[in-house]
């Protein structure tokens, strides 16, 4: 290995003492930061939000100190048909009531994946994994679906935010405490030759305390409650006795087996039109498989495009703070020129990105808008779940090329594909390990 000299650290410092435009940079970004000095005034020119398809919906969501962005993206879809569908001005789900649902299913989810791995050192890889982070806020398209089929939704009026819901952080800490130290109970009953029925037994035990834990935490989910709202013309309306189940039925009524992922992994790895799924990615036992159709960006955009010409909302996955103004609502490749103002490229292409480590998917976000020119996007409308003191009144702005870059996932209905896209993703799918940056979790 070779190592830094003195000689060589010395030789930096003369040279860089000797670039002026050096000198002029450095007091810019130790005054005012990076992204400060090298924001780029154009962009938001080239960004403003007017599109040629723009989707009805109401107020943004506020996910706030929580990582649920996946699931206020899934729910939002449905709230945008449901005003619609009720002339309704203003309308939620409970965020709430399906993250009590995610977290309970998830520490079983664990436990099972546990028990599958107890024959592992607990320095391998995958317990590691496991260990890591056993659960959190983040999530899937496909793990929504396999709540909503198993749980129904209700109105954010029948089950509220509560504070652990907003600002989970103290909930999530508790809770994996709490799992780490059942993985230790029940790696060490499997080494002791434990019945399997027995091992059941006490793990039973461990999900009533985690249920106990949720329910003191978040609340204790409604089974059974009455929904109340006025329409658009402020006439009343009163449906009573409704479970969670026939609530979504009734209001919702979307067919999830209708839908499907699709992503852009450009990587060596994973071929275009094949299906593709993670190992241990999941939060329901015996739920719906996470599983994507891979396909090249321009066919995803073509599929999202299509989607919102019918007056329908997609949700989508990406790498929200890429070159990304959170306060402005703007996501683009120019919004700051760093590559000038530290005269260093930062350049890679996409599948480095997700080779190295670079860029994953983090935020789900709804698309409910695009702006076509000559037949081509030019720029997306996008439904946060930040609040409306961001972008505008909480909607973004991304530049096509940054979609490009940075947008991973969609999901869109089957009937969107062609027949050799659907055949595709509904072959057996290639089985990609649980720390695979498509497993990653938005």
């Amino acid at each position: 290995m070779s190592e830094i000299t003195n000689e060589m650290t010395e030789r930096f410092a003369e040279e860089f003492e000797n670039n002026k435009r050096q000198q002029i940079v450095q007091n810019a970004v130790t005054k005012n930061g990076i992204s400060n000095s090298a924001e780029n005034i154009e962009a938001q020119a080239t960004n403003v939000p007017v599109f040629s398809i723009d989707l009805k919906t109401g107020k943004v969501a506020d996910q706030k100190q929580s990582g649920r962005c996946w699931m206020f993206a899934a729910l939002n879809t449905f709230r945008h048909k449901i005003l619609d569908r009720f002339n309704l001005k203003e309308f939620e789900l409970s965020q709430n009531y399906s993250n009590f649902w995610d977290k309970y299913e998830k520490a079983n989810y664990f436990y099972e994946n546990i028990l599958a791995t107890a024959d592992q050192e607990v320095t391998s890889r995958k317990v590691a994994f496991l260990l890591e982070r056993p659960q959190n806020d983040a999530g899937q398209w496909d793990m929504t679906i396999s709540l909503f089929n198993k749980y129904g939704v209700v109105p954010k009026t029948a089950m509220p935010e509560s504070s652990n819901a907003t600002n989970s952080r103290d909930l999530n800490q508790y809770l994996n405490k709490k799992l780490r130290k059942d993985a230790a109970t029940l790696r060490r009953l499997v080494a002791a030759g434990t019945l399997e029925n027995d091992i059941q037994a006490e793990k039973e035990k461990m999900l009533q305390e985690v249920f106990n834990l949720l329910a003191i935490s978040l609340g204790t989910p409604p089974t059974t409650f009455d929904f109340e709202y006025r329409d658009d013309q402020q006439e009343y309306h009163i449906d009573r006795q409704l479970t969670p189940k026939t609530f979504y039925d009734k209001y919702v009524g979307v067919d999830l087996n209708n839908y499907v992922s699709v992503i852009n992994a450009p990587t060596q790895d994973k071929p275009y039109n094949k299906s593709y799924t993670v190992e241990m990615l999941g939060n329901v036992v015996g739920g719906k498989q996470v599983r994507y159709l891979n396909v090249d960006m321009q066919t995803l955009k073509k599929l999202a495009i299509a989607q919102l010409e019918q007056g329908e909302s997609v949700w989508f996955g990406c790498d929200v703070g890429q070159s990304s103004n959170k306060q402005k609502g703007i996501l683009s490749l120019d919004i700051y020129n760093v590559n000038e103002l530290f005269d260093i490229d930062f350049t890679t292409t996409k599948a480095q990105r997700l080779d190295y480590g670079e860029s994953m998917m983090t935020h789900a976000m709804v698309l409910t808008g695009v702006d076509i020119v000559d037949g081509n996007s030019t720029k997306w409308k996008i439904e946060n779940s930040w609040g409306e003191k961001v972008g505008d009144k909480g909607f973004f702005v991304a530049s096509d090329d940054w979609m490009d870059e940075f947008t991973y996932q969609i999901v869109v209905r089957k009937d969107f594909l062609t027949e050799e896209q659907l055949a595709a993703y509904e072959q057996e799918p290639t089985v990609l390990a649980p720390w695979d940056p498509m497993g990653t979790l938005a």
